[in-house]
């Protein structure tokens, strides 16, 4: 990833050795009936672990069991259900009082009538006022739970980051509660369409999923989370809405496995694990994919010398992954592909990455768009659906440096012969897609999303927490936003500004590599532009500042969840 100079140096790539990386999540969400611990996906890994030669510093990834959690749609008395907690998710408008200080809204009124005014009361002493953010967990008697939690949905909430976000304070209270059994209700849930239920029910249920989630492969002593289940009271019942929540926990599966990519250290996740672990989705499902990987000999028989040329500094060698998702029956009415950066690890090359904010401890997470597009694979693996072809591709290798590397003034020969002068070899992610990106077009696509950690740039201009998109399409713009609104994952259209080209020409070659600080992440997104089809859709996503979150110091797994609503969004539409 380029970096922006001054006070903000970000880049993003990653190193690594030849170890087994180690995953474990195959279905673990269920509705209704829990899914075993292991499945044989797991079993054959951690086989292949104990055969692994040692990686550097001795490190491997701990084969944890994660839990399984069962969710369930039931309609059933609030103050009957019995469990660990009752979560109760409440706006400021629904804590209004009444002239006796007690509850005006429906279900908080009965329960705190089965409770003698305990609720209303705390509600009050602990300044609990329904804001985002806020919770209160009290340990009670006269209900059928043994604890009932009032959390806070601020003054309305309908989208699905705020109910996915009402799941995870869900998760956080059971986990400080150890809490094995877990109910969730909304104290206003009438009057909602039945679409609406059917998307808060997932979102929920998602958020829940994703916050009990801890990856502790790495630590020598971890605590298990005891959650086994949780009731989603209210929203209804019936086949549409199991469908739904069996629908969040196989998106629940790819963002975790997306997180454990991204997270899993450079001396662990090198390029040939990294396209282990993608042979390892399309053996797992094998009745919707198969698997092509590419060695360098292979590329440089493609002409890949945009790619081959940033991976030519590295002891470890690139792999260059594809896999193809056919539908187990009926036709295909149209392709797509989904294009992933996969630096493992970026060094920076010769303009190598130092100062304060340059963040070269982090840039394992420089293979955060690979990990988005592997983890939508898994997820559409279990999804299986109709009537669409994707091809997901990625250009795994790492940013090194050594006498053999690519030097800044080399001039690179990608695979639709345009040349490229190497003017700074920190903005190398753009060198690996450019190839990746015409792959992707030769395979007969009629739309590409490529996503990649590209450029400080756009953290700058958008922040930690929204992805930057680019693309000369309305239609494509419209359909992936449209999928971001359902996940809830933030994107924001950025413009393509062409004279914005004029920085990027080369006196010797096509082009350089890259621009002047001035709208770096554009002129990126204009490079990009040079190696796809004109024929062909494309958009680009820069996840730089959403592929991490700096508070929890871990990977969010940020575009898995729209990438498969825009999948399916194409396979609904034939």
């Amino acid at each position: 990833m380029a970096a922006i100079a001054s006070t903000l140096l970000l880049s993003f790539s990653t190193v690594s050795s030849s170890s087994l990386f180690l995953t474990r999540i195959t279905s673990r969400f269920s509705f209704a009936a829990p899914l075993p611990l292991r499945s044989n996906h797991t079993k054959h890994m951690a086989h292949t672990l104990a055969r692994a030669t040692a990686t550097l510093g001795l490190t491997h990834p701990s084969n944890t069991d994660s839990p399984k959690i069962s969710f369930a749609a039931k309609e059933v008395d609030v103050t009957e259900w019995n469990g660990d907690i009752l979560a109760v998710g409440v706006t400021e408008k629904d804590l209004a009082k009444d002239g006796k200080s007690g509850f005006e809204n429906p279900i908080l009124k009965k329960i705190d009538s089965k409770l003698g005014g305990l609720l209303a009361e705390a509600s009050s002493e602990e300044d609990f006022s329904g804001k985002a953010g806020q919770s209160t967990v009290l340990r009670i008697t006269g209900l059928g739970s043994k604890r009932i939690g009032l959390i806070g949905l601020g003054q309305s909430t309908s989208t699905t980051a705020a109910f996915k976000t009402f799941g995870e304070a869900v998760a956080a209270a059971a986990k400080s509660a150890q809490a094995s059994n877990v109910a969730v209700v909304l104290a206003s849930s009438e009057g909602l369409s039945k679409e609406t239920k059917l998307s808060t029910a997932y979102a929920i249920a998602t958020g829940t999923a994703l916050g009990i989630f801890e990856d502790n492969r790495y630590k020598s002593e971890s605590k298990k989370s005891a959650l086994s289940s949780v009731d989603i009271i209210g929203l209804g019942t019936g086949p549409e809405l199991e469908k739904k929540l069996k629908y969040a926990g196989d998106v629940s599966s790819g963002i975790i496995f997306g997180r454990e990519l991204v997270n899993s250290p450079a001396n662990v996740l090198t390029p040939g694990v990294l396209a282990e672990e993608a042979s390892k989705i399309a053996s797992e499902y094998s009745d919707v994919f198969t698997a092509k990987i590419l060695n360098a000999e292979q590329c440089k028989e493609l002409k890949m010398g945009s790619y081959l040329g940033v991976a030519a500094a590295s002891e470890n060698p690139p792999h260059f992954i594809h896999l193809c998702y056919k539908p187990p029956s009926g036709t295909v009415n149209v392709k797509l592909a989904l294009v992933g950066k996969g630096l493992t690890f970026d060094s920076g090359g010769y303009n190598i990455k130092t100062g304060p904010g340059c963040s070269i401890e982090l840039m394992k997470f420089d293979m955060g768009g690979s990990a988005a597009v592997l983890g939508a694979a898994k997820a559409l693996g279990q999804i299986k659906p109709l009537g669409v072809e994707v091809h997901f591709v990625v250009a795994a290798c790492e940013n090194m440096i050594s006498g053999k590397g690519m030097r800044p003034g080399d001039i690179v020969t990608a695979s639709n012969g345009k040349t490229i002068e190497v003017n700074n070899t920190d903005a190398e992610g753009r060198l690996t897609l450019a190839d990746a990106l015409v792959y992707a077009c030769n395979q007969g696509v009629e739309k590409i999303v490529d996503l990649a950690t590209l450029t400080g740039a756009c953290v700058v201009a958008l922040g930690p927490s929204i992805a930057g998109i680019f693309t000369p399409s309305d239609e494509l713009a419209k359909e992936v936003v449209e999928a971001s609104e359902v996940s809830g994952e933030k994107l924001w259209r950025m413009p393509l500004e062409d004279s914005y080209w004029e920085s990027m020409k080369s006196g010797v070659a096509d082009m350089v590599n890259t621009g002047g600080r001035q709208g770096g992440a554009i002129t990126a997104a204009l490079f990009l532009k040079q190696f796809v089809d004109e024929k062909v859709q494309w958009m680009h996503i820069d996840l730089a500042g959403p592929v991490w979150n700096e508070k929890k110091r871990s990977a969010t797994g940020f575009g898995v969840a729209t990438l498969v609503e825009w999948v399916l969004k194409n396979a609904s539409q034939k």
